[in-house]
């Protein structure tokens, strides 16, 4: 039998982990912080899976120290994480809370000093409060809301933080927190989900503007990318797969990097598709240095008029390994977006800025090794994607697992794992699963350790 070739990345190659300040920080209201919608949407009985929330999860505020160095034991160059805007700024705009301020810059210095370079998200989902009773996303202020508190940041780490991101992907907040309520702040109305996405690429395209005029290194956005296959070749199908495809995927990238948004949202929206203004979308495209990817499953689409609003459904693919949130393993759909980014958008640098799996995990470890082969082999594969995609021209600068550490993941509260470390939730001792050795030994090698 042949041995594979060995995989080797460039040696700047970015590796990474990537969390979120919500989901692993815990102590949301500590010294002086002002609550997020996900405290709010959190405390209210029946919107969190057995009305978990992220009080305490991983305690990650008080132990960022030792999460540190964990990160240096296996190797990171790189940590992707986020601000918690109330921190920051506890009403959203004016005053700044020096104590939250001063948290994000021990932990930009601790990370420099174990060789880790930061990418800092200044927003994944936890809005402050104050700014939702103000409109929130719904309100066109937003934009500048937004692009002040960005630059508080810029001003205090610029000069040690080198990749910077606005949002978090877009999609999930519009979608999950405006379109079907299932996330913060909660709301369900077809009319209030493209205003919110619209505000939304709104303030991304200011901060952008705000860095431009302090900033010196890199910045960039977020999406999250499920590729969309259609079900049959049938007209109907492929008409649901461009919906579905124009409304995931398309309604964000299009406006950042072409300054315009896909036809197929007039027939999602209907009635409620506005007229923008064409400063709104000048605002939203300013120039890029990247383009961060999430990217998890596919979906497989067919045409459903009774699917609201899509009137498009996913059809699941029994034979597939399926994870425990239902997602499909497919490792081609990486290689497959990667190379649509590369042809539709003159193949930006791209940095794979989420990837990974959730299989169950006991909530209590014996030993100093938790095994999850599942996770291993979902790694193993989706790593080589990506290489495949570089191999075949595609400008990929760095990848980070999803996640550092089992957490709080939002609506699912504590019953879903993603990590590469486990936590117990009860003791929040962290226990490494065989899949962070696993990706250590890939960092060590630089990718060769794909093939072993």
């Amino acid at each position: 039998m042949t041995k594979p070739a060995p995989i080797l990345f460039p040696k700047d190659f970015l590796w990474g982990c990537a969390t979120s300040a919500y989901q692993i920080e815990g102590s949301p209201l500590a010294d002086g912080a002002g609550p997020s919608v996900w405290h709010r949407f959190s405390h209210t009985p029946g919107r969190v899976q057995d009305g978990d929330t992220a009080d305490v999860t991983c305690d990650h505020y008080r132990r960022w120290e030792s999460d540190v160095d964990l990160m240096h034991s296996l190797g990171l160059n790189s940590y992707r994480f986020s601000i918690a805007w109330g921190r920051v700024l506890p009403e959203g705009t004016g005053r700044i809370n020096a104590a939250g301020l001063d948290f994000y810059e021990r932990l930009v210095d601790r990370l420099l000093s174990r060789g880790i370079q930061p990418m800092v998200t200044l927003f994944h989902w936890d809005l402050p409060a104050a700014l939702d009773d103000r409109g929130g996303w719904l309100n066109r202020d937003i934009a500048q809301w937004f692009a002040e508190y960005a630059d508080v940041m810029f001003r205090r780490l610029d000069d040690r933080v080198n990749y910077w991101t606005t949002l978090n992907e877009p999609w999930v907040v519009a979608d999950g927190g405006y379109m079907h309520g299932v996330l913060a702040p909660g709301h369900r109305n077809i009319f209030e989900a493209p205003r919110a996405a619209h505000h939304l690429m709104m303030a991304h395209g200011a901060a952008v503007q705000a860095y431009r005029a302090t900033g010196r290194n890199k910045i960039g956005l977020v999406v999250n990318i499920e590729p969309k296959y259609a079900a049959s070749q049938s007209d109907a199908d492929c008409a649901a797969t461009r919906r579905a495809e124009a409304y995931m995927n398309r309604q964000y990238l299009e406006p950042a990097l072409l300054g315009s948004y896909p036809e197929e949202l007039h027939e999602v929206f209907g009635e409620a598709w506005p007229q923008w203004p064409a400063a709104d979308l000048r605002l939203i495209k300013q120039p890029l240095d990247y383009i961060g990817v999430n990217y998890y499953t596919r979906a497989v689409v067919r045409s459903d008029p009774t699917s609201w609003p899509l009137k498009a459904t996913t059809v699941k693919q029994k034979q597939h390994t399926h994870m425990e949130t239902g997602w499909e393993v497919y490792p081609q759909g990486l290689v497959d977006t990667l190379l649509w980014i590369k042809d539709q958008y003159g193949n930006p640098p791209v940095y794979i800025t989420e990837n990974g799996a959730c299989f169950f995990d006991p909530p209590q470890v014996e030993g100093p090794v938790l095994e999850d082969p599942l996770r291993v082999d979902y790694l193993r594969k989706h790593i080589t994607a990506v290489h495949t995609a570089m191999q075949r021209g595609a400008d990929i600068r760095g990848y980070f697992a999803w996640s550092l550490f089992d957490n709080f993941e939002w609506a699912f509260g504590f019953s879903k794992r993603f990590g590469i470390v486990h936590m117990n939730y009860e003791t929040l001792k962290r226990t490494l699963k065989s899949s962070a050795h696993f990706y250590s030994k890939v960092i060590a090698s630089n990718g060769a350790a794909l093939t072993e």
